[in-house]
């Protein structure tokens, strides 16, 4: 009798994407994620690149948000527990990168956003790309108002985007994979991710 294979536990990546899409994007990472991940497995010659796509509405209901800032948050700290060897990459267009606003920069719980990250988590992250993101716009850029993230972030807007600048251009708002920006996001992580700690990336 041949006995039945056990089943046995994935292996912790070398590296995991978590990335929020953006709205009304179905279920997913959405076209932005997917590209970004697709390039940045490219950069990664060879590394394990995992995704997570953050649960989360992603409606017009924009205080939702705060349940993927939840998830999110729920998500990484599982990650670094289970699997503290593995590099964490957090991105997120338009309302995701909304998302990971609040995980990154929220000085503590506000409108829904309750699990909240402990700080040493940051030193799991090696990197965050954010892309339409609607805090540029009122002059907050994940760069400049994230104390623990600010320095390994690219946030990135298309020019004349109305959701991250005071331009007029909505169609601009759907061009950051035609525009290159998911690509130069890659290479900023792919960059971000080959100076973090040997051990990391073994």
């Amino acid at each position: 009798m041949v006995a039945a294979p056990t089943a046995a536990a994935a292996p912790c990546p070398d590296v995991e994407v978590v990335f929020a899409r953006g709205t009304g994007e179905p279920a997913g990472i959405g076209v932005v994620g997917e590209s970004f991940v697709d390039k940045l497995e490219n950069d990664m010659g060879g590394k394990s690149v995992s995704t997570y796509a953050v649960n989360y509405p992603a409606s017009y209901d924009f205080l939702a948000a705060a349940d993927g800032a939840n998830d999110a948050s729920a998500h990484v700290q599982g990650t670094v527990a289970a699997c503290p060897g593995t590099a964490i990459v957090l991105g997120g267009y338009s309302q995701g990168a909304a998302v990971i606003d609040a995980i990154t920069a929220a000085p503590g719980p506000a409108l829904g956003f309750t699990n909240v990250m402990p700080p040493q988590i940051a030193d799991h992250v090696a990197a965050v790309a954010v892309f339409g993101n609607p805090s540029d716009r009122i002059g907050l850029p994940l760069t400049a108002v994230s104390p623990l993230y600010g320095a390994k972030t690219i946030d990135l807007c298309t020019v004349g985007d109305p959701i991250c600048s005071v331009g007029d251009d909505r169609a601009a708002h759907s061009l950051y994979v035609q525009s290159g920006m998911t690509s130069q996001a890659a290479t900023f992580a792919a960059q971000r991710l080959s100076a973090t700690a040997p051990q990391t990336l073994a």
